[in-house]
C-alpha cells in the first residue's frame, strides 16, 4: 500500500507495534526444550490480547498463527510438537492484521549454546537488511534493494535465497511491488513516498536452492544448509525509511 494520510500511518504503526511485541515476547521464550507449538501459542496470545489476528491464517488458511521455521527451513514452517534444541536457528515470522491493516516482520533466534558460524549467519542477514535501508529512498529503484542485499551476503560468503522475495504489504500480505534480494533488471519500479514494503533478506550457508516440503507450506534448502531470515515492514520516505515494526 501507499500511505496517504495520518490515519493510515497511525494504523500501520499500531499493527506494526503489535507484531514487535509478539516477536519480542516469543524470542524471550526460545530455549531448549520448548516446542514450536508452545511458541506459536505465546505469539497467538499476544495478538489476541491486542485485538489483532494472524493474517496468514485469516487470508490463506495457514494452520497456525505464526510461521516458525527451524534450521534448513527458511519460511512458512508449521508449528508442531518439535522440541527446540541447543544450536537451532529458529525463524519467527509474524504477519498481524488489525482493522484491515497488516504488518510483517521476522527474526532468527540462535538457541545457545551454539557455534560462532551460526551467529555469523544471523548477523549477516541483519547487516544485509540495514545495507538495504541505506537505499530505501523515494526515487530509488526496487532493484537497488536487491543489489545492496546481494552484495553484503555474497561478500560475507553466503548465498541469497533467490526464489523468495520481499513484497508490498498493508491492506494484504502480498502486494506490489515484489522486492527481490538480488539485483534484477526486471524490478526497476521507482520507490515512492509513503510506499510500504516488507524487506526481508533470506540467506543460506549453502547454495540457496529451495524445495517445498510435503506439508505444502514449509520452504527448505535443497542441500539442508542452515538459513537465516530478517524482516521489517518499512515505509518509504525521501529520507530515512520508517521501520513500522521496529
Amino acid at each position: 500500500m501507499s500511505i496517504q494520510n495520518q490515519f493510515e500511518l497511525e494504523s500501520m504503526k499500531a499493527v506494526g507495534a503489535i507484531v514487535r511485541i509478539a516477536l519480542d515476547t516469543m524470542e524471550a521464550r526460545v530455549t531448549p526444550g520448548i516446542t514450536t507449538w508452545d511458541l506459536n501459542e505465546i505469539g497467538a496470545d499476544v495478538l489476541e490480547a491486542h485485538g489483532a489476528r494472524s493474517a496468514p491464517q485469516l487470508l490463506y488458511g495457514f494452520p497456525a498463527e505464526v510461521c516458525i521455521s527451524v534450521n534448513e527451513e527458511i519460511v512458512h514452517g508449521i508449528p508442531s510438537d518439535r522440541v527446540i534444541q541447543a544450536g537451532d536457528l529458529v525463524k519467527l515470522d509474524i504477519v498481524a492484521e488489525k482493522n484491515g491493516f497488516m504488518a510483517d516482520a521476522a527474526i532468527t533466534v540462535v538457541v545457545g549454546p551454539a557455534d560462532d558460524e551460526r551467529y555469523a549467519l544471523v548477523d549477516c542477514a541483519k547487516r544485509a537488511f540495514y545495507k538495504a535501508m541505506s537505499v530505501v529512498r523515494a526515487g530509488n529503484r526496487v532493484n537497488h534493494i536487491g543489489r545492496a542485499v546481494e552484495r553484503e551476503v555474497t561478500r560475507s560468503g553466503y548465498s541469497v535465497v533467490e526464489d523468495l522475495s520481499g513484497h508490498g504489504v498493508g491492506r494484504a500480505i502480498h502486494e506490489e511491488p515484489t522486492v527481490p534480494n538480488v539485483y534484477s533488471l526486471l524490478h526497476r519500479k521507482k520507490l515512492s513516498q509513503g510506499l510500504v514494503i516488507a524487506v526481508e533478506p533470506m540467506i543460506a550457508m549453502g547454495s540457496g536452492a529451495v524445495y517445498e516440503a510435503e506439508d505444502g507450506w514449509t520452504i527448505c534448502t535443497q542441500d539442508h544448509s542452515l538459513t537465516a531470515h530478517f524482516e521489517h515492514t518499512v515505509m518509504v520516505t525521501k529520507g530515512q525509511p520508517v521501520l513500522l515494526t521496529a
